[in-house]
C-alpha cells in the first residue's frame, strides 16, 4: 500500500489483528467486537473458555474467561490503560478494593502506576437478546517520573464523554483532548495526558455515507499522530482511498481531512491517537512497562513478594450481579451515572463547514 503514502500520510499498512501499532505516548491498542449471545441466570455465555480464546473467525471469544468472557485478575505496572467503549458493559475489580460496571459510551481511565491488579470481565446480563461489546483498550505511557506514583482511576461517564456532531450525519467522538475548543474530562493527575501541552488526544469518528470530517494540524513538536481504519468498506484519506482496513502514520503539522463518498454501502469508522512523544527508554514485559530490564526484572520480584496489596475479591473472575446497573467504587465512595450532573456538551458544526 505504500502508493497511499501522501504528504500528510507518511506510512500506510494493512491494518491486521490487534493489537495494532502504535507510536510513543502510546503502547497498546486493541479494537474489541463480540457478538455475545444471550447469557444464562449467572451471565455466562454457552462456550467454554479455552485460557487463551483470541480466534479472529470466531463471533466472539472467551479470552481468558471460563464461563463468562473477559479478563481475570492480572498485574500492571508503569503505564496507564485507557477503556473507551461503544457498547456492551464491563465489570472492573482491582486490587484497591475499588470496582464497577461500565459501557455504553463510558470510559474507564485507569493509572497502573506503581502496581494494581484488575480484572475486565464481560457479563452477559441480556437473558433475551444478543450481548455486542464494542471498546477499545488503549495503553498510555507514563514517564520515567510517574512510573511509581499512587494507582488510581478515573470513570468517565457516557453523558461527560463530549461528541461533536455535523449536519451531514458525522461524528466525532472525544474520548480524551481537545478538538476545536470542546475538552475531553480530565485524566487522573499523574498522567502523560494530564498536561495539555502534551495534546493527548483519542478520537473515535463515525462517518456515513456522504460525510466528512477535518482534524486540524498542530505546531507543537514532538506530536505522533496514528489513524486505524476500523469499520467500512471505503475510506477516504488525505484524498487517497482505502477499500480494506488500514493502519495510518499521519503528519500532525498538517490538517487532515477523512471523508466516506456518496458511493459508500457502509459507515466508516476511525479511531486517532495523538500526543507529544515522551522520549524515553521503552523496557516492556507482558504487563509491566518501565525504562530498563532491571526496573522490569524488579516488578515481578515485587509482584511475587506483595501481589500488589493482593486480591479481595472471593473470584478471579469477578462480576456483579445482573441487576446492578453501571457503577463506579472507587475510595469507599459509589457513584452512577445518575450523580452527574448536566448533560453531554456537544459541538454541532453549522452546515458545510468542518
Amino acid at each position: 500500500m505504500a502508493s497511499g503514502v501522501t504528504s500528510t500520510i507518511r506510512a500506510v499498512s494493512a491494518l491486521g489483528t490487534p493489537p495494532f501499532q502504535t507510536l510513543d505516548p502510546f503502547l497498546f491498542c486493541v479494537y474489541h467486537k463480540d457478538q455475545y449471545p444471550p447469557g444464562n441466570t449467572r451471565m455466562e455465555a454457552p462456550r467454554v473458555g479455552n485460557g487463551a480464546d483470541f480466534d479472529p473467525s470466531a463471533p466472539y471469544r472467551m479470552y481468558h474467561g471460563d464461563r463468562i468472557p473477559g479478563f481475570p485478575q492480572h498485574p500492571h505496572r508503569g503505564f496507564e490503560t485507557i477503556t473507551a467503549t461503544m457498547e456492551g458493559v464491563i465489570d472492573h475489580t482491582d486490587s484497591m478494593g475499588n470496582g464497577g460496571r461500565y459501557g455504553d459510551g463510558d470510559l474507564q481511565w485507569m493509572t497502573a502506576g506503581g502496581g494494581v491488579v484488575h480484572g475486565e470481565m464481560f457479563p452477559l446480563v441480556n437473558q433475551t437478546s444478543d450481548n455486542p461489546t464494542r471498546f477499545f483498550q488503549i495503553w498510555l505511557n507514563l514517564p520515567a517520573k510517574n512510573k511509581m506514583c499512587e494507582p488510581s482511576f478515573k470513570m468517565h461517564w457516557a453523558q461527560q464523554v463530549n461528541k461533536v456532531t455535523r449536519d451531514d450525519g458525522s461524528s466525532l467522538t472525544l474520548f480524551a483532548g481537545e478538538y476545536k475548543g470542546l475538552n475531553g474530562e480530565a485524566p487522573p493527575p499523574n498522567s502523560w495526558a494530564a498536561d495539555p501541552s502534551n495534546e493527548v488526544s483519542i478520537y473515535h469518528i463515525t462517518l456515513p455515507p456522504n460525510s466528512k470530517i477535518k482534524i486540524p494540524s498542530t505546531a507543537t513538536e514532538g506530536v505522533n499522530r496514528t489513524l486505524y481504519m476500523i469499520e467500512g468498506t471505503e475510506g477516504v484519506i488525505d484524498g487517497v482511498s482505502f477499500k480494506s482496513k488500514v493502519y495510518a502514520v499521519i503528519d500532525p503539522s498538517k490538517a487532515l481531512t477523512l471523508s466516506n463518498p456518496p458511493t459508500s454501502s457502509s459507515s466508516t469508522e476511525f479511531l486517532v491517537l495523538s500526543g507529544v512523544s515522551i522520549s524515553e527508554p521503552v523496557a516492556q514485559r507482558g504487563p509491566f512497562v518501565m525504562n530498563t530490564q532491571s526496573e522490569i526484572m524488579q516488578a515481578f520480584r515485587d509482584y511475587q513478594s506483595t501481589q500488589f496489596g493482593g486480591w479481595p475479591w472471593p473470584e478471579d473472575a469477578m462480576v456483579f450481579e445482573k441487576e446492578k446497573g453501571r457503577f463506579a467504587f472507587f475510595d469507599g465512595v459509589e457513584s452512577t451515572p445518575d450523580d452527574v450532573e448536566g448533560k453531554r456538551r456537544e459541538g454541532i458544526s453549522k452546515a458545510g463547514e468542518l
